[in-house]
């Protein structure tokens, strides 16, 4: 159960509301977490300050492979559950990858550099090696790209943290943190 409560739409502050319509119109229904966020319009439009900036990086895949990533070390479910149904629904990726995802894998070789770059960010609290920092670049990635994986990954940590502090009631296909 939800440790908080959630706003209905009409609770939703007027300066939240921009950010909630858009993401209803594109997911055709009002997630939770976006829900709680909203409680502070800061924290909401920064969020999506940030996400659009960041849905201009890299591949799409790529992308949500980071959060899949990010979300299997920080054990939440809500977003494993809403970024495997969007990966799956959205971006076309496949069940397989999306495993491999959350192990910090890839069937494409650049992708397992960013999405293992991305899991042992979060590991380390973002204290990499110099190893770890050559395996991404041996991969393709330049350095402004290694800042974006850190920025998409710490824009999954943020949503993983408000849902796991909240326990966000999941409202897509229920995805297991366990990995089978």
């Amino acid at each position: 159960m939800t440790r908080i409560a959630l706003p209905t739409n009409d609770q939703i502050p007027a300066a939240s509301q921009p950010v909630v319509d858009a993401v209803t119109k594109q997911l055709m229904t009002t997630p939770n977490l976006f829900r709680i966020m909203a409680l502070s319009p800061n924290v909401l439009n920064g969020w999506a300050g940030l996400q659009g900036a960041l849905a201009k990086t890299l591949d799409a895949k790529v992308r949500d492979g980071i959060a899949l990533a990010v979300s299997q070390v920080n054990g939440c479910q809500y977003c494993l559950s809403a970024h495997s149904y969007v990966a799956s629904t959205l971006a076309n990726i496949d069940d397989d990858e999306i495993q491999l995802n959350r192990r910090g894998q890839s069937g494409t070789p650049k992708t397992a550099a960013a999405v293992a770059f991305a899991k042992k960010l979060m590991e380390t609290h973002g204290k990499v090696s110099e190893d770890d920092l050559r395996t991404v670049r041996a991969a393709g990635f330049t350095n402004a790209n290694i800042v974006e994986i850190i920025a998409l990954s710490a824009q999954f940590l943020l949503t993983n943290f408000v849902n796991n502090a909240f326990e966000t009631e999941i409202d897509f296909p229920v995805v297991e943190v366990a990995i089978g």
